[in-house]
Order: C-alpha cells, then sequence, then structure tokens
C-alpha cells in the first residue's frame, strides 16, 4: 500500500470462530458483504501493520466469519482480534457525479445559505443511517455560530446545495436555528 495514501477502514476483526483460524468480522461497509471486495487489508495489529487477504467467507447469523489466508490455527488468528482493516481509498470503485462515501463528507465545513446569508454551522463528524434517509451529525467548529451539534438530513437538492469535496465544504439550506 502507498505510503502516502489516504486509509479508509472497512471493517474490524473482533474475535476468533472455531479452532481452524477462522475470525468474525464486523463490516463498516453496505451491503457487509462488500467489505470482501476490498482486498487485502491492511490489518492494524498491536504488533504492528500486517497485509491479510480473505479466502473464505461465509455470513454467520447477522454478522459474517472468515478465514484469512495461511493462518489455520485459533491461536495465531487471535492475534488479528480487535483490530481495524482499513484499505486504501483508491481500492474504492469510482462513484457516480453527486455520490459520496461517507468518508469523503466527514470533517467537510457546513455552510447554511438559508434566508441567503451564508453562516458556517460546523464540521461534519459522522454519519447515521435512518432508513428513510442519512443524516449528517454536523459539530460547532472554530468560526462556526456555535458550539451545538445539529442533525441534518442528507437530502440532495433539498437540504444539501452543493458538496465540494476539493474546497472541502457543504452548501445547504438549512435554518441555523434547527
Amino acid at each position: 500500500m502507498e505510503n502516502n495514501a489516504k486509509l479508509l477502514t472497512v471493517g474490524k476483526i473482533t474475535s476468533v470462530f472455531g479452532v481452524k483460524g477462522w475470525v468474525k468480522i464486523y463490516s463498516y461497509t453496505s451491503p457487509i458483504e462488500n467489505i470482501f471486495d476490498y482486498q487485502p487489508w491492511t490489518v492494524k495489529t498491536p504488533q504492528g501493520d500486517k497485509t491479510v487477504e480473505v479466502d473464505q467467507w461465509q455470513r454467520h447469523g447477522k454478522g459474517l466469519i472468515a478465514h484469512l489466508k495461511g493462518v489455520d490455527d485459533r491461536d495465531i488468528a487471535q492475534t488479528y482480534c480487535q483490530s481495524d482493516c482499513v484499505v486504501a481509498n483508491s481500492q474504492l470503485p469510482p462513484l457516480d457525479e453527486g455520490e459520496y462515501y461517507w468518508s469523503q463528507l466527514i470533517g467537510l465545513h457546513v455552510v447554511s445559505e438559508y434566508s441567503g446569508e451564508r453562516q458556517l454551522l460546523g464540521k461534519v463528524q459522522r454519519l447515521v443511517e435512518t432508513g428513510a434517509n442519512d443524516v449528517l451529525v454536523v459539530r460547532g467548529c472554530k468560526g462556526s455560530i456555535d458550539e451545538r451539534e445539529r442533525l441534518i438530513p442528507f437530502v440532495p437538492e433539498q437540504y444539501i446545495l452543493n458538496v465540494d469535496i476539493a474546497v472541502g465544504e457543504m452548501l445547504i439550506d438549512w435554518d441555523p436555528e434547527f
């Protein structure tokens, strides 16, 4: 992996499963199986970064289990547990115009143009999936109108007017009093 590549956490190895080197995987992708499309992973273990590939996987209940290539022992598999799985952004497929990965939105300055007045509301801290639409969690930052946390629906053309990743800004139509 390139040293200057932006890294994205796609999941976590949580615990061992069985005695033959299988592990439980918590996926941050949607759908959860997509985590296996982004390989190899760099696994951030206490012993340092390790590059791993999954050679077998399957759904298990509501989660996932996987076998790491070359890891056939429970004790060795245990050394990977509680470790994040990261990939370079370059491993992700390109998106269509107007589509964004959540990781691209986190950290953007959110500027409201409600009633024609530009006001900095804060920065995107995270996103929440609600079913109807995703919701931005925006928290006040240096230069913002206050330190409040706001929940803003991510609904393009209704509330989201423009997203400029290069500039690091999202322009919205949202009443700052909400």
